[in-house]
Formats: C-alpha cells, sequence, structure tokens
C-alpha cells in the first residue's frame, strides 16, 4: 500500500490530505537473470527463458512475425492490468479517483527517474515525442537573428515543429547533413560534420538518436561533448541548447540520461518502452528548462497552488512542472506508465540492450544473404539500435510490405520521401522469427508471391 500526501483545494490556504492509492496485484515475477554470451555476429542468438517470459506478458497473434512494433507497441500485462484497474475506478467512482492523481503522477516520475535516471522533478509528461518537441521548441526563448540548426536526417514531424518556431520567433533554420551513405557511417565524421556545422549563432540544435529511416544510431555522448565545448567559450545566454527526439532508443539502449550531453530528451512511450498507447516523457537539464517558457498551462498542483493562493508560481514550481502540458489526458494510460518503466527495469536495461543488439545483428547478417537486398543500416555494431532498414531492386517497399503481410509478416515501411523496408526486432522476437521473416522475402523476390 503507497501513501501521499498532496493538497486539496480550499479556501484561503492548502489543506494537506493523506490518500491510499491501492497497488496493482503483482504478476507472475520475472525469472532471475542470466549471463547472456555476447554472440559472434554469425551464430542465432539464444532464446534465454528471461525472453520466454517476457513473450507471456503480451497477447500478441502467434500467427503472425512481429517485426514492425517500432512502430505501436502492445502492452504486457502488467500494464494492461493497470490501464484496466485504473479505467474501473475512474467508471465506478470517477471523482474519488481523480482526487488522487497527484500521488499516481508521482509514482509514474518516480518509476521514470529510476529508469532514465536524474531527477523526478526534471522530467515532464506528454503524449508523444512530438508534442514533447513541441513543449520544448514552441517554448524556446530565441530572438530574430538566433540559428535553429537541425540535420537533414529528421522526422517530418520535427522538421515542421522547427518551421513554426522558426516563423513565430524570427530564428533562421538550417539544417546539415551528418553522413551521405548510411551502411558506411562513420562515428568521427559524424561528430566532425557537428562541430563543422554549429555557427556562431546557432542556439537551439535537435537531433534524432536513432533515425529511423535509415537505422543510423548518432555517437550521442560525443555530439554532446562537442557542444559542451562550444558552450563553454560562450556566456549562457548565447550557449546551445541540444534537444534529442530519443523515441526509438529508449525502451533499446542502456544509458543514464544525465550522461548523454543533452539538455534535453524527448520520447514517446508507446513503442521500444511498451507503455500505454499515448505517453510520452521529456528530461530535461536545469540550464535546458531554463530557457524554455510554458505554452500550455500546467495542471500539476505545485504549479495550481501558487496560483490558487494569488501568487505568480514562476520561480516557486519546478520548471519542468511548468512546462508539463496540463488539460485531461487518459488516465488510465498515464498513471499506467508507472507500470510500463517497472516492467523495463525488471527486464534490466543492459540485458534488454545486449538482447536487441544479438537480435539486430543476425537480422543484418541474413538479409544480407537475399539477392537484391540492399542494407541502408550501418555495418558497425556502435552506429545501430534496433532497426534494420533496407531496399529491394527493383520492388516498390510498399508492395515488399503488403507481400510479407500476406505472408503473415509484419514489417514497416519507413515515413520518409526515400522509403525503404524495415524490419525492427525486439526482446519479443525471437531468431526464428528473423529466419521466417527473410524466408519469405526470399520467396517474395525470387517471384513466389502470387
Amino acid at each position: 500500500m503507497l501513501t501521499r500526501t498532496v493538497c486539496a483545494p480550499e479556501t484561503a490556504r492548502p489543506r494537506r490530505q493523506t490518500i491510499t492509492i491501492q497497488p496493482i496485484p503483482p504478476t507472475t515475477p520475472i525469472p532471475p537473470t542470466t549471463p547472456i554470451p555476447p554472440s559472434a555476429a554469425d551464430e542465432r542468438p539464444l532464446d534465454a527463458e528471461r525472453w520466454k517470459w517476457a513473450r507471456s506478458q503480451f497477447e500478441l497473434d502467434p500467427d503472425y512475425v512481429h517485426l514492425a512494433l517500432s512502430m505501436l507497441a502492445p502492452h504486457p500485462k502488467p500494464v494492461r492490468e493497470a490501464i484496466e484497474h485504473h479505467r474501473r475506478a475512474l467508471d465506478r467512482n470517477p471523482a474519488l479517483h481523480f482526487h488522487e492523481r497527484d500521488g499516481q503522477v508521482r509514482q509514474v516520475l518516480d518509476s521514470a527517474a529510476a529508469y532514465l535516471g536524474g531527477r523526478p522533478d526534471a522530467l515532464a509528461l506528454t503524449e508523444s515525442t512530438t508534442a514533447g518537441l513541441a513543449a520544448v521548441c514552441a517554448g524556446m526563448r530565441l530572438e530574430p537573428g538566433d540559428e535553429i540548426l537541425s540535420t537533414d536526417h529528421e522526422h517530418y514531424a520535427a522538421m515542421e515543429i522547427l518551421r513554426f518556431k522558426a516563423a513565430a520567433s524570427g530564428a533562421t533554420r538550417r539544417s546539415i547533413s551528418l553522413y551521405e551513405h548510411a551502411p558506411d557511417a562513420d562515428a568521427d565524421r559524424i561528430v566532425d560534420a557537428v562541430a563543422r556545422g554549429v555557427g556562431e549563432r546557432t542556439r537551439l540544435f535537435v537531433v534524432t538518436w536513432v533515425h529511423s529511416g535509415t537505422g543510423v544510431k548518432l555517437p550521442l555522448a560525443a555530439i554532446g561533448e562537442v557542444v559542451a565545448a562550444v558552450n563553454a567559450t560562450r556566456p549562457s545566454h548565447r550557449q546551445i541548447v541540444l534537444c534529442v527526439d530519443a523515441v526509438h532508443a529508449l525502451g533499446v539502449e542502456d544509458f543514464d540520461v544525465t550522461a548523454l550531453g543533452c539538455d534535453f530528451f524527448v520520447a514517446g512511450c508507446h513503442k521500444w518502452l511498451f507503455g500505454p498507447r499515448g505517453t510520452g516523457v521529456v528530461w530535461g537539464s536545469d540550464r535546458g528548462w531554463s530557457r524554455v517558457a510554458p505554452v500550455i498551462t500546467s495542471f500539476d498542483v505545485e504549479v495550481f497552488w501558487p496560483w490558487y493562493l494569488g501568487r505568480t508560481p514562476d520561480g516557486e514550481a519546478p520548471p519542468a512542472r511548468m512546462c508539463s502540458p496540463g488539460g485531461f489526458p487518459a488516465y488510465e494510460h498515464r498513471w499506467a506508465l508507472h507500470e510500463a518503466f517497472q516492467f523495463q527495469l525488471a527486464l534490466g536495461r543492459a540485458e534488454v540492450a545486449t538482447r536487441i543488439a544479438e537480435l539486430t545483428a543476425y537480422c543484418r547478417l541474413r538479409l544480407a544473404e537475399v539477392p537484391g537486398v540492399a542494407i541502408r543500416t550501418p555495418r558497425s555494431s556502435q552506429l545501430r539500435a534496433g532497426m534494420v532498414c533496407f531496399d529491394v531492386a527493383g520492388h516498390d517497399p510498399a508492395d515488399i510490405v503488403a507481400g510479407l503481410e500476406r505472408r503473415r509478416v509484419m514489417a514497416g515501411q519507413t515515413p520518409y520521401r526515400s522509403s525503404a523496408i524495415r524490419f525492427a526486432p525486439g526482446v519479443l522476437n525471437t531468431a526464428e522469427d528473423i529466419d521466417r521473416a527473410v524466408d519469405e522475402l526470399e520467396r517474395i523476390t525470387a517471384g513466389g508471391d502470387r
């Protein structure tokens, strides 16, 4: 049983009341961690009990191979149960359960901080990566003549948000290329491109950690070091804020967010993290939050109470709380985000990262054997995460994806002008899944898709 002390509206002064949050009944405990030896690039990854247990927590259709979960993930059992728990409580007595919202949100923030690193008060909750980027970029304090820097590899959502911000603020907007040929991407050349691309008037730099159109994973910590070196030569008001779209790294990579060198880490939680659909998170450094003004009224109690008592909350509430978009979200989903972070903590960040790296290496190896397949994802294991993007000579990506679906293999198609086919093996997959998907792809390319 968890108790939280929260404020309840009264007249002139806040009254403290203690509420009780009933915990979600525990599910079957996860098997203990067993060492996973690194696989050689030409070996099929082992399917340890840990991953069999993980798959047992989902209701995925067993007749299909699921290699498109990087787009929208299913909910594991603890998340489904938490959503249902909150849904029933809201349906039974919505006002009563709603009044416990502050304790529920604190639980989510505590779990998110335990998983990401950093402090709970450095986090804001949103509905998606796009909403998080909008909250940060729209609120960024920029002046005419300041520069917004991004790259040629950004997602449509980020490109448009930055276009909107440039038009509204009078700032200029520029993008740089970090690599020309993704399979041969090189970490040193990427870092050098950043060092050469940062300008005297650059104030906001937005990058994507893992490029969903190529599978390239940027050397983010090294990029952070470049930005930090530039900032060390500038006064605070001219320093660069580094904002990272990390949606295809959250739930894939093993990291502490405070060690990445970025000022903002923005990600939706309904992809690799297996979080509730319609949830997202923004972590910000103290310097980052100090450069952002709220653009949507926050409903956080730490912001509301100063206003309720006739004061301006600026300077009283943590900046992340000030910038947390308010309104009434789908509470049963937002509050169940706690279980999603706990599920990932139970699996183990390092174990998850190792497993996905093994499966991605094997997937790339198998695809390279298929005639006509040109792989976009880098050869270097340091520059790839959980996706393998590829083309098939003479075939439209949409036709290949549709043909695989007819054969009960779910693949992705990258949402870019230069589109590709995408396999995204995760911890719910096996080497057998990859073998089946590649075998079906070979039949299609050989003319067997009738």
